[in-house]
């Protein structure tokens, strides 16, 4: 009975340190806990794994700093899948807060394959407004919109982007969204020109796009950072995401175990009374 008036009364500030005592310790230590594979993350993984060697793939940055801890994990474990299977993959984006991000994860994986080469095997197209126009555009001629990279080097100068104009020379496109330009791209661009579409998203937009996947308007989603730890788990590369999936898993069950524990404490005390 005392101890559930204590922890009726207990201190927020003690709940708030050992909340973040059981986020903190397990990134220190590293720990990883099983990763089960889901069959969405799955078809996603396949998606790209089935292309052959030199396949074009687009990456659209639809997120920015807000959701990088979501996004930028799937990006990465994306990105090195793509190398790792000698895809092409050309960056480009409809948030401008996002490009950097993206330049950040594609020069960081570029680095781990020494042989990948700017404008051989990778490209940044950068950033241009009008979203809607250009995922129509895009399909009827890319250097509508995209003539330059996000360097100001000519499409047409660089190897790997000379020979591509629109959808038809493109294998997959990949939407890592924040927001609604998964939904645009699936309307815009696969359904009109039959682009095949693979969306990485964060938690809360996941569910969202389950409907996409049941009518195979797309290949395969990749949602939140539970997403991005199966996909690491699949490239068999654990990096933030596998680790994070640790420490949210212990802050769950110490919140589950609170809300017992004060439930618990609530019907004791109702019955005394």
């Amino acid at each position: 009975m005392e101890l559930f008036k204590r922890l009726g009364t207990i201190d927020r500030r003690i709940i708030y340190l050992l909340v973040a005592l059981v986020v903190i310790i397990p990134l220190l230590l590293r720990l990883v806990l099983p990763i089960r594979i889901s069959e969405p993350v799955r078809r996603a993984y396949e998606a790209v794994d089935r292309l052959p060697p030199g396949a074009v793939v687009i990456v659209s940055i639809d997120y920015d700093a807000a959701s990088e801890p979501e996004l930028q994990p799937q990006l990465l474990a994306m990105l090195r899948h793509c190398f790792s299977k000698d895809l092409k993959v050309i960056l480009t984006g409809h948030w401008a807060l996002g490009l950097p991000l993206g330049e950040i994860g594609l020069n960081q994986i570029a680095r781990e394959f020494k042989e990948k080469k700017y404008g051989i095997d990778y490209v940044n197209l950068g950033y241009r407004p009008g979203y809607r126009a250009l995922m129509v555009g895009i399909g009827r001629e890319i250097r509508d919109f995209f003539a330059t990279d996000y360097r100001g080097v000519s499409l047409d100068s660089l190897p790997l982007t000379r020979p591509i104009h629109n959808y038809n020379d493109i294998d997959l496109l990949i939407s890592l969204s924040a927001g609604q330009a998964g939904d645009e791209w699936i309307q815009f661009a696969g359904a009109r020109y039959g682009l095949k579409i693979m969306i990485g998203s964060t938690g809360v937009v996941a569910p969202d796009m389950f409907h996409y996947l049941q009518a195979e308007q797309i290949e395969g989603i990749v949602g939140g950072l539970q997403g991005a730890a199966e996909y690491e788990t699949l490239v068999k590369h654990a990096g933030t995401a596998t680790r994070g999936m640790t420490a949210q898993s212990t802050a769950h069950i110490l919140i589950i175990l609170f809300i017992v524990l004060g439930n618990i404490g609530y019907f004791v005390m109702r019955r005394r009374k």
